[in-house]
C-alpha cells in the first residue's frame, strides 16, 4: 500500500495541494492501481502478439476517386470580394 508520505511526494512533484481527505483517498486509489498492475504483470503472455487496439480496425473511408471540380466562377459567385479569378482576403495585421 502506498503511504501518506509517498502520496505527498508525488503531489509535490505534480505541484498539487491535497487536503487530508484527498491524501487518504489518493493513497487508496493509487494502491488499487498498483495492485491491478501487479495482477496484470503476473499474467503469462508468452505467444501473445502486442496490439494497439482490442478489436481489428477497418478503414471506413470512401475510395479516393477523382471527379470534375466545381467551376471557378461557381465557387466565386458568392465571394464578397474577388480579384482576377481568386478570393480576395484582407492582409494580416502586423
Amino acid at each position: 500500500m502506498i503511504d501518506r508520505e509517498q502520496v505527498l511526494h508525488v503531489a509535490r512533484l505534480a505541484r498539487l495541494e491535497l487536503s487530508e481527505a484527498e491524501l487518504e483517498r489518493m493513497s487508496e486509489e493509487l494502491s488499487g492501481i498498483l495492485e491491478h498492475l501487479d495482477r496484470i504483470s503476473a499474467l503469462d503472455l508468452d505467444g501473445v502478439d502486442p496490439t494497439s487496439h482490442v478489436v481489428a480496425l477497418e478503414n471506413v473511408l470512401r475510395a479516393d476517386v477523382p471527379w470534375e471540380s466545381l467551376p471557378r466562377e461557381r465557387a466565386l459567385e458568392q465571394a464578397p470580394d474577388r480579384d482576377d479569378g481568386a478570393f480576395r482576403v484582407p492582409s494580416p495585421q502586423a
